[in-house]
């Protein structure tokens, strides 16, 4: 199973980049996670118009990176919540179902909803609001625990 996260925004700092790579060294080998960073809109959002525009624009270099038999779990804060066993069991399923994943964090305007659309589900990490930055690290260590639960390792909550 390959996993892909698609970012929209700037790159990462560098202790961030540090902690993703820490997490993907875990990982065994048939379990990679490619993380793709989408650079930002240049044009600045002086009113909705050109706030809708931005979005449209980076949704459209977003669903450039998905292919058509990927299945793609959009990040939103009006997603579904999942705890680390219910997101272990998703990465049974996808693996089971042979997917490649491909998970979508949008820029700071969100996500367009053409990309919305193209999305089979929709999860939200947490009902509190993350930089965009931190949310790749919070989404790369949420699939780490994942794995653990599946591969037996004792879990802190059993």
């Amino acid at each position: 199973m390959k996993i892909r996260v698609l970012c929209v925004g700037r790159k990462d700092p560098e202790w961030l980049s540090a902690g993703v790579a820490e997490y993907r060294r875990r990982l065994p080998p048939h379990l990679p996670i490619e993380q793709v960073t989408i650079p930002p809109s240049k044009h600045a959002a002086r009113n909705a118009a050109d706030q809708q525009k931005i979005i449209a624009e980076e949704g459209e270099r977003i669903l450039q990176q998905i292919d058509r038999s990927d299945w793609v779990v959009a990040l939103d804060e009006r997603g579904k919540m999942r705890s680390s066993r219910e997101l272990a069991a998703r990465l049974d399923d996808w693996s089971i179902a042979g997917h490649s994943v491909v998970f979508v964090v949008g820029g700071v305007n969100g996500l367009a909803p053409a990309v919305m659309d193209r999305s089979n589900e929709k999860m939200s990490l947490s009902t509190l609001t993350f930089p965009h930055h931190l949310v790749r690290l919070i989404l790369v260590e949420a699939l780490y625990r994942a794995w653990t639960i599946n591969a037996g390792h004792p879990y802190h909550r059993d």
